[in-house]
Formats: structure tokens, sequence, C-alpha cells
């Protein structure tokens, strides 16, 4: 093998001769030989990289989960607050009070995101058309601020504050939120 090594300048491989001399090759070589010689070891080889991918999905579907679950996390709790304290002023049918959802939604959306849910959709067409939204490429940092946002802000609802004077706050407290997050994740990564 060292004369083949030799002849050949072969990269990424190494052969030691004598009575304890071995050879040894770049894992990626190593794979390529074994499976030239045995079709079990390259069926063992394919069945461990599908197994790999499979858990690899499994890890992004979890991460998937995990964001959905932030995001709807402290949803009813917002949602009521709507619906007990702004729906009964705001003289709207049944069939409009949807309209009230939204902005308020909205509210929350330009407060962390800097941009309604529309602005959203008009800027990214093409994941607008697979019924994507911007919560869906939130980090996780900015879903916890969400969720964070929806439960301050069902509070100031409660205490009858106006949009405005809300809008303020809730913006006052994403922008915060977030750069302690952020700056945490990055001295983690400093580590």
């Amino acid at each position: 093998m060292s004369e083949w090594i030799d002849k050949t300048n072969a990269v990424g491989m190494y052969a030691r001769s004598g009575r304890y001399g071995d050879t040894y090759a770049h894992k990626d070589i190593a794979f390529e030989f074994g499976s030239a010689i045995s079709p079990v070891f390259k069926l063992y080889l394919i069945k461990e990289y599908q197994r790999l991918k499979e858990i690899e999905s499994d890890v992004n579907r979890l991460e998937w989960n995990t964001r959905r679950i932030l995001s709807k996390a402290n949803y009813l709790i917002h949602t009521d607050a709507i619906q007990q304290h702004i729906i009964p002023s705001s003289n709207l049918s049944k069939q409009t009070e949807w309209i009230v959802y939204a902005e308020e939604a909205d509210l929350l959306n330009v407060a962390l995101f800097g941009c309604t849910a529309k602005q959203w959709r008009d800027s990214n067409p093409e994941w607008a058309k697979q019924n994507k939204n911007i919560r869906d490429f939130a980090s996780i940092n900015q879903l916890t601020v969400l969720s964070n946002l929806e439960t301050h802000n069902a509070e100031l609802i409660k205490e009858n504050i106006d949009k405005v004077s809300r809008f303020k706050k809730l913006a006052e407290i994403a922008s915060y939120q977030l750069n302690v997050l952020n700056k945490a994740d990055k001295l983690k990564g400093l580590n």
C-alpha cells in the first residue's frame, strides 16, 4: 500500500510498515474503499445516513413545533382581553369583530417586527402564496418577546389604555426584551 501511495502521490492516506504497521485513510476514502469491497458495508452506510437524516428532520420539526407553541402561548390571554374590553365598546357586528383582533395582532407585529402582516405579505409574495406569515420566520427570541407582548397588551387593554399609548409601551418592551435575549445569545456564543 505504501508503494501505491508513493507512486500516485495519494493525499489523505498514510501507510506504516512493520510489525505494528497500519494503513490509514481519510474517512471519505475509507468509506469508498469499504463500499467497493463490501456491498453489505455500503448498505449499512446508506441506512445509517438515512437514519441520521430522519433524526435531523425530527429536530427541525421539534424546532417548528416549539416556535408555534411560543407564538400561541399567550394568544388566549390576549384575545380574551380584546373580547372582554374592546369588542363591547366597538359597536361592530359579529361578522366584523375580526377586524379588532386583526388590528391588535398588527399592533404587536409593528411593535416587534416593524410592519403589519399585510405589509409583510406584500413584500414576500412567494411565502404568502404558501400561507406562510411573518411569525413563521421569526426567531425563537422574537417569538418569546411576542408571547410576552401579548400578555402586556392584555393588561394594558384591561387598564383601558388607548391604542397609541399601548403601542409606544409595547415597542419599548419589545426593543428592550429583544436586546436582552440577543445579547445573552451572543455571550453564550463566546464561551
